[in-house]
């Protein structure tokens, strides 16, 4: 770390959310470079990063078509200058009014559903804009939400949407969640395969009905990195792989030198008779997501760096309150406490950087010339600005 950077954070007050350029671009370029190797494009998802800058250094990589989860984030990525973006929560009625007005101003946001009821639904608005892109949510592992190919809906849904004349049947989508729950490389490669196989055949079941269907979109950050085949695919959808975090690195996915977003905590207290430290990053700083609860490398709420971003080893968030966050050795011996003088600073590395990011409203960058900047995020549902 520079002195520049060292001063710069001396001086943030915290919890404070740190990102270091370097190893977010080292992330981004080898997610760009598999998706080249594989002949598709690469669709990034916002929904981590919620960041125009981080969506610019993927442009630079060559990204030109982007996901969303909130509409807000549409709009804001839209007002600076994106336009092909898939929105991936299934569409409402009481929601499609902001997507056709980011429409009629040139964006190109295409929506996704998975039931005949909510396509019925929005066929029968009146749409003013451009026609409408729609995906087919297909359920690849029972997951989440999603049609499966066997189902006569699947080919109801696909219909009801083929015959509204302001709506484009764009094509099906679907996300490889089970992959999380992975012990292993081969179940991950096996996840993805089923991944890939059942989106193609529901794409082939709409085709064999004579419903086109031009594009076969998949993707979760494991599956991504372990597909063996593409066979059918047009393009491929994944989010965390840009910061990364301990949950994906337990996975195999990548190291904790690869993680690329951390949070600057401060020692507050200490409680020798419990053996653990008090950091001022609590669960709203850190999340309460305990992902890494099912994964054999458990690390409570985050591990820790020092304020350099050296790994400290055996040191982990053992539990969290709103805003106290404690920490113990993982292996039960006496923590050094002399090492961590009330008022040192550590950095905590994220179970789920999806939702520790969640909780700030910008970044300090920690940029690759040593120096440091600011990159706002955008949080929130409300309409945008």
């Amino acid at each position: 770390m520079s002195p520049e950077q060292r001063a710069r954070l001396a001086s943030l007050d915290t919890p404070a959310l740190l990102l270091d350029e370097p190893r977010l671009v080292q992330n981004l370029t080898k997610m760009a470079k598999r998706a080249a190797a594989d002949g598709i494009p690469l669709r990034p998802h916002l929904k981590t990063a919620k960041s125009i800058d981080v969506a610019r250094l993927a442009a630079d990589l060559g990204a030109d078509r982007w996901t969303v989860s909130t509409l807000r984030e549409a709009e804001y990525f839209a007002a600076h200058g994106l336009s092909d973006m898939l929105y991936t929560l299934s569409i409402v009625q009481a929601k499609l009014e902001r997507v056709m007005a980011l429409n009629r101003t040139g964006a190109d946001v295409a929506v996704c559903l998975d039931t005949p009821e909510g396509a019925a639904a929005i066929a029968a608005m009146a749409l003013d804009g451009p026609p409408l892109r729609v995906f087919l949510e297909i359920d690849v592992d029972s997951h989440r939400t999603g049609l499966r190919p066997g189902e006569t809906r699947l080919i109801e849904t696909a219909e009801r949407i083929a015959a509204a004349p302001r709506l484009s049947l764009a094509g099906v989508m679907a996300h490889g969640g089970e992959s999380y729950a992975s012990r292993s490389r081969a179940d991950i490669e096996a996840m993805a395969e089923q991944e890939r196989s059942i989106a193609v055949a529901a794409a082939e079941a709409l085709r064999a009905e004579a419903i086109a269907c031009p594009l076969v979109s998949i993707g979760s950050t494991p599956t991504a990195c372990f597909s063996r085949s593409r066979e059918g695919v047009g393009e491929l959808r994944a989010g965390v792989y840009m910061f990364q975090d301990v949950f994906q690195a337990n996975l195999g996915v990548c190291t904790l030198d690869d993680i690329a977003a951390s949070v600057l905590t401060t020692v507050v207290s200490a409680a020798p008779h419990l053996n653990r430290l008090i950091i001022d990053a609590g669960g709203l700083a850190l999340s309460k997501d305990r992902s890494c609860a099912s994964q054999d490398n458990d690390c409570g709420y985050g591990f820790f760096t020092d304020e350099d971003g050296r790994w400290i080893e055996n040191l982990h968030v053992t539990g969290v309150s709103q805003e106290h966050g404690y920490v113990t050795t993982r292996d039960g011996t006496p923590l050094p406490f002399a090492d961590f003088p009330i008022g040192s600073r550590l950095r905590v590395l994220p179970n789920h950087a999806c939702m520790t990011a969640a909780a700030y409203d910008r970044y300090t960058v920690l940029t690759a010339d040593g120096g440091t900047d600011d990159w706002q995020r955008i949080n929130g549902w409300e309409p945008y600005p």
